[in-house]
């Protein structure tokens, strides 16, 4: 039987969101861990830009782009109801993160490629968004209220790579509720389903 089949890099930020929800949905996948340095042929055919995630659906179609993987799985089954958020506050929420916040994040993460600023420059930047999504857990257990949702899973994988690049500042900073959020993630079986190492995809000659 015919699967759809997801290119993916474990690491990845985006890829990760993706595989949340793709296992959240309980859809059944072929997964083709890719090396960025020796990217598959098929990859690059179905989708020139070459960046992972990439979803190739059994009737042809490809999605390139980690939030339409998200917002297709979850569509197709939901059974943590992770769309009955506001759309409107989702995407506002997710352009933030994907905006302003990786860019922060990226000069922070990589200092040494931006040396026109400090790092902590760059993520005081960033705690701007962290500052914001202390608040709004300051209200309710999850980013958009009492129960998570799309943008939860789609921003998870971010604040993971934020807090990681000075695990010890972030564990003092002042954002308590932040990091209890982000723990629940880290320590759920979901994460660590989706987080499974599979062998780098090879193509058959």
């Amino acid at each position: 039987m015919a699967l759809p089949v997801l290119y993916s890099y474990r690491r990845c930020p985006y890829a990760m969101r993706a595989r949340m929800a793709l296992w959240a949905a309980d859809i059944q996948l072929e997964i083709r861990e890719v090396s960025l340095r020796e990217k598959p042929a098929h990859l690059l055919q179905i989708s020139p830009k070459a960046t992972v995630p990439v979803l190739q659906l059994i009737d042809g179609t490809v999605l390139e782009q980690s939030l339409d993987i998200m917002w297709w799985a979850l569509t197709q089954h939901d059974p943590q109801g992770w769309l009955k958020a506001d759309r409107d506050a989702v995407e506002r929420l997710i352009s933030i993160n994907d905006g302003d916040f990786k860019k922060a994040l990226d000069r922070y993460k990589y200092p040494e490629r931006y040396p026109e600023q400090a790092p902590f420059f760059y993520r005081q930047q960033g705690e701007q968004f962290l500052q914001a999504l202390e608040t709004a857990l300051r209200q309710h257990r999850f980013l958009l209220g009492d129960s998570a949702c799309v943008a939860d899973v789609a921003i998870f994988p971010f604040i993971r790579q934020f807090a990681a690049v000075d695990a010890e500042w972030f564990a003092d900073s002042a954002y308590p509720q932040l990091r209890a959020w982000l723990n629940g993630w880290l320590e759920s079986a979901l994460f660590a389903q989706i987080m499974q190492k599979f062998p780098t995809y090879i193509e058959s000659t």
